[in-house]
């Protein structure tokens, strides 16, 4: 199973996770949303990780941390971050997703 994490969102997680004195992120699909699963962000503290839950090394003592439970939902996600004028934001490519509202914070599969 596998995340792609490009370097322009590497940076922004870990400049997100410094600003706000916090070790990890962690990314869950949770029930919910107009198409099904919702997209959940949070800060975790390194005792909150369970050992099934994959993470990636941002540097600096910062992980991103991806639920067990939400792995299969989102294998081979891409997740990159887009500046443009009106706002800047993480851009998720999930090929798992049959389904997803306009907004791109819920998808079905």
């Amino acid at each position: 199973m596998a995340i792609n994490i490009t370097d322009k969102a590497k940076l922004q997680l870990l400049d997100l996770l410094t600003k706000n004195n916090k070790p990890c992120v962690l990314l869950q699909a949770k029930g919910g949303g107009c198409a099904g699963f919702k997209y959940d962000w949070s800060f975790i503290e390194e005792d909150k990780v369970d050992d099934n839950d994959s993470f990636i090394d941002l540097g600096n003592n910062k992980y991103f941390i991806i639920d067990s439970k939400t792995m299969p939902l989102i294998d081979g996600m891409i997740i990159d971050w887009k500046e443009e004028i009106f706002g800047s934001n993480f851009e998720l490519t999930n090929p798992n997703a049959k389904a997803s509202c306009g907004c791109g914070e819920s998808f079905g599969v």
